[in-house]
């Protein structure tokens, strides 16, 4: 996947144009660019040039990380070869969850109870560091705390869930148990049980993208788009990234390429697939009903999860498939969006009567523990990564954010970051 040679200054690592090209992260019609528009647009790099970090990345990682090197007073450049936001982040559904893919019970079975709800509790923390940063570019980006509900929906998973919330509540998480008439007296929602958890929210990542990078531009940061890194020069001093457009010597790099950072570490454990998600029309009434808005989601197979937007709008994703090819998820997607609205009909007879607006479907990645890969790389000197997998993206960059920056400043690694290392022992809950 991607090509490693000698080179005069160190490793030369050359992604593999050829499969950059087919990696289309999203097709259909992503909900956030269409109603937000054109928020701001950035010069493609104008030549050489040269910086304290150089962040490959503009999507919400990226501009997360900008956010925070710039607060430290530091001298960032960050490039993507896409418009700002135009990858994953454009698709993302930006539940803000504090659960991770893997169920606190199965995790802890897996790298112990201490490590497990570590993880759990630094992703509680991640929806803080969020708010934080809407705080910070002066914006709210449609951010707001919800209180979230997991429903099982077999009576066969009755007895997993409550072992789960006893987790939870151990861990020191505020959960109640939900009945199936609770659940749908509180929430409107179909199931046999539900773990209720006051801790949740979600954002507009789009608009939050956006705001981060023109926070960091006033604080002295440049922001270029349409500017692709075709290679890397590695040495113990410095970095030198060459583009299409030009070079950039840097002391640091953070790498915030999301699911296309595949070429340039093809060893690390990675699940590529593909995922749905539609959003509603807007359905009246549906704020008076959720005034602080609810994030859902089920343990079935296919599963459902989804949430009410600031907008008065439903929210679903889900009906994931193992394949990554974009052709075929192409084809699949009216069948998928009609599947959706179909599943969210029946678990959410709450929301009424449900008209898609938008649908699409995008690429994402699953890691075999549910853990971000953060922090650096044996087999990359000077080099950092920011790779948030799985379905607490948004959290996780706003951890890397916090994490990789005391590392650029100080050379310490936090010690919650130790769970995210990239070259930890593979383990599958």
């Amino acid at each position: 996947m991607c090509r490693a040679e000698p080179g005069v200054m160190g490793q030369l690592i050359s992604p593999d144009d050829s499969w950059l090209d087919l990696m289309d992260l999203h097709d259909g019609t992503p909900f956030w660019p269409r109603r937000d528009g054109i928020i701001a647009t950035h010069p493609p790099l104008p030549g050489d040039v040269s910086c304290e970090v150089c962040v490959v990345g503009a999507g919400i990682t990226g501009s997360l990380v900008a956010l925070e090197l710039t607060r430290r007073g530091i001298d960032v450049v960050v490039v993507d070869r896409r418009d700002a936001g135009g990858g994953s982040t454009s698709a993302s559904t930006s539940m803000l969850q504090y659960e991770i893919d893997e169920l606190m019970i199965d995790l802890t079975a897996a790298i112990g109870w201490e490590a497990a709800a570590t993880a759990y509790r630094e992703c509680s923390r991640g929806i803080d560091l969020v708010e934080r940063a809407t705080q910070a570019v002066g914006d709210t980006c449609g951010f707001r705390r919800s209180p979230s509900v997991f429903m099982a929906v077999g009576k066969r998973d009755v007895a997993m869930l409550r072992s789960e919330m006893a987790a939870r509540a151990d861990a020191g998480f505020d959960v109640r148990w939900l009945s199936a008439d609770e659940l749908m007296d509180r929430w409107k929602l179909v199931g046999v049980a539900a773990i209720e958890s006051a801790t949740g929210g979600s954002v507009d990542p789009y608009q939050l993208c956006y705001r981060a990078l023109q926070t960091a531009i006033r604080r002295g940061a440049r922001v270029h788009d349409r500017t692709e890194v075709t290679a890397y020069e590695l040495t113990a001093r410095r970095t030198m990234l060459s583009t299409n457009r030009g070079t950039i010597k840097a002391r640091h790099v953070v790498i915030a390429a999301g699911y296309e950072v595949e070429p340039l570490l093809p060893q690390l454990p990675l699940r590529l697939h593909s995922s749905f998600a539609l959003v509603s029309e807007p359905i009246q009434g549906l704020d008076r009903r959720y005034p602080d808005g609810l994030l859902f989601w089920d343990f079935d197979d296919p599963y459902l999860y989804g949430r009410v937007t600031d907008d008065e709008r439903l929210l679903i994703g889900g009906r994931d498939e193992r394949y990554r090819d974009p052709r075929r998820r192409r084809r699949a997607l009216p069948t998928k969006t009609r599947a959706l609205a179909a599943d969210a009909a029946r678990r959410f007879p709450g929301a009424g009567s449900i008209e898609v607006g938008y649908s699409w479907c995008g690429t994402f990645a699953e890691t075999p523990d549910g853990l971000a890969y953060i922090g650096g790389h044996s087999s990359w000197p000077r080099t950092l990564f920011a790779l948030g997998f799985g379905g607490n993206g948004i959290t996780y960059s706003a951890l890397a954010a916090q994490y990789l920056a005391e590392h650029i400043e100080s050379g310490a690694v936090p010690e919650a970051a130790r769970l995210f290392d990239l070259e930890r022992a593979k383990v599958t809950p």
